[in-house]
């Protein structure tokens, strides 16, 4: 029941975003496919894998019991305080306790997890700031004053 559920809620979202797609303006110079191209084959992708889960839906799955089900609310909450404070104090200092706290998560070994928060946020600041070329802080903005 629950994959048929989450087909159907993934065919509704496909037809709203298709719906919202008709809405774009072709600006006059646009591209011979225009702006509507894109989300209709993302929107049409998406309902029929949606369609495909409510014909043929998987046998029931076994839910998680409680104590996971704890961890992986911890988890969400994590990424979630990790997304709201990236602005606020920069990059490397979010990622280095939200990597901690996830690594922590899978493996209680607190030095293990602090070295693997410390590399993380830095090898990963290295490849969106220098190699990708974003724009990011790696520090709050008011530590340069």
């Amino acid at each position: 029941m629950s994959d048929r559920i989450f087909g159907l809620t993934l065919s509704i979202i496909a037809l709203a975003f298709f719906a919202s797609a008709t809405m774009l303006e072709s600006p006059f110079f646009a591209d011979p496919l225009g702006p509507k191209t894109f989300p209709y084959l993302v929107s049409s992708a998406a309902l029929i894998s949606g369609l495909a889960i409510i014909i043929f839906p998987d046998p029931e799955p076994s839910w998680p019991n409680f104590q996971t089900t704890k961890k992986l609310l911890a988890a969400l909450l994590v990424l979630i305080l990790y997304a709201l404070s990236l602005k606020a104090f920069g990059f490397l200092i979010p990622t280095m306790v939200a990597s901690a706290t996830l690594s922590f998560q899978i493996s209680p070994k607190i030095m293990t997890s602090l070295t693997t928060g410390i590399l993380l946020s830095i090898v990963l600041f290295i490849i969106f700031k220098f190699g990708l070329g974003l724009s990011l802080f790696p520090f709050p903005k008011f530590f340069y004053g």
